[in-house]
């Protein structure tokens, strides 16, 4: 598969932001890098970006955008392969202490689609689904999970009717062979839905992998880590941008805002999703599901330390 990535909401994003060239920014979803080298061209040499991803590759990409940016008078750059759930920690041993703009992008790449990592069902890969190496792969929960936990993940973060059916499937297929493929889960999940369900424009599988995916990555509990650490770092008047494509995320993310809000740490604005014009949509695809939240952080106040304690008022997943 032909890697290829179109960052989603460029103009929305920016605009949202208000980037300054003497602005501190934080990208905290590297990915294409698409995003990152907008953001770089905003910044002075009074600025600082400092880029995360857990994907090692993602990190050299942005890594190779900055080199491409020859101002004499470009921004500081911190590039770190790290999950965004310890943004708190990264400042930290950064020596900063406050941030101007923060961007979450909660997609994932085109060329972490065409990596051979188990993310795409489209070809026969190892069944891994991991940003980085080692660690808990998709393969380990398959074969390892009972059939009551595979119905839960699948139906808790893949939204998927037919969760239990398939988790009976995946059961029965890994008693005769470990599911170790891409194609060894499709054909799991196609043994446990009905025919009519693979008639469809969505992918049977689509879901599955979703929820597999999320599962490995601990994609919900780093989400939660990452917002609360970014209200925690934004500056007065700073800005927090969102993007999602899917419900469970854009719940967690639009909950966490809102709970901000009646906090006093600032405004949820505009107080609805911004989303990709029909023109985006047409050229990019993978745009159509995107949604962008923008949370804009109140002059300091007491409220500042309650950022760490609005998370838990809610079950978001």
């Amino acid at each position: 598969m032909e890697a290829r990535h179109e960052s989603v909401l460029m103009k929305e994003v920016l605009d949202a932001l208000s980037v300054a060239p003497g602005d501190t920014v934080v990208d905290a979803t590297l990915g294409g890098a698409g995003h990152f080298a907008s953001l770089i061209t905003l910044l002075g040499g009074d600025g600082v970006i400092i880029g995360i991803d857990a994907d090692p590759a993602a990190v050299e990409r942005a890594r190779e955008a900055y080199a491409r940016d020859r101002r004499p008078e470009r921004p500081v750059a911190h590039l770190v392969n790290d999950n965004f759930r310890n943004l708190s920690r990264i400042l930290e041993r950064l020596g900063i202490g406050s941030v101007d703009a923060i961007l979450f992008d909660l997609g994932w790449s085109g060329y972490q689609i065409a990596a051979p990592r188990g993310f795409s069902f489209q070809n026969d890969e190892p069944l891994l689904m991991t940003y980085g190496e080692g660690g808990e792969t998709a393969a380990d929960i398959v074969n390892s999970s009972s059939e009551e936990v595979l119905a839960d993940i699948i139906f808790s973060y893949g939204e998927e009717r037919y969760s239990r059916s398939i988790a009976r499937a995946i059961v029965a297929a890994r008693a005769k062979n470990r599911i170790l493929t891409t194609g060894a889960l499709v054909e799991a999940v196609l043994a446990g839905t009905p025919r009519s369900y693979h008639d469809r424009k969505i992918h049977p599988a689509t879901k599955t992998f979703q929820a597999l995916r999320i599962a490995v990555n601990d994609e919900i509990g780093a989400l939660r880590d990452g917002l609360a650490a970014a209200l925690t770092a934004l500056a007065s008047g700073g800005r927090l941008a969102i993007i999602s494509f899917h419900s469970i995320e854009d719940r967690i993310v639009k909950n966490v805002l809102r709970d901000a809000a009646y906090a006093g740490l600032g405004a949820v604005t505009p107080k609805k999703p911004i989303t990709p014009s029909r023109e985006e949509i047409l050229t990019n695809r993978r745009a159509r599901s995107a949604k962008l939240r923008v949370f804009e952080r109140a002059a300091a106040s007491a409220g500042m330390e309650q950022a760490d304690s609005i998370l838990p008022l809610h079950s978001y997943a």
